[in-house]
């Protein structure tokens, strides 16, 4: 399954909110040295109940535009 993921770093919360063109994620985490990226696989696989190593981004490692890889 592919996940189209928009990602705000540097927010006041964690926080996942399920839109019509995929999904927006609020980070606490600054988008340096790959901490928002780490702070997203974490929190998407919290909200998506599965483990961490089932997510991968495949696009989008400098961007806040993302799509992830769910491996199930």
């Amino acid at each position: 399954m592919i996940l189209s993921v928009r990602v705000m770093p540097k927010a006041s919360r964690n926080l996942v909110i399920k839109e019509s063109s995929g999904i927006k994620v609020y980070l606490t985490r600054p988008a340096q040295g790959g901490l928002a990226n780490t702070q997203l696989i974490a929190l998407l696989a919290e909200y998506l109940k599965i483990k961490k190593y089932q997510i991968e981004i495949i696009k989008g490692h400098k961007s806040r535009d993302k799509l992830i890889k769910i491996h199930v």
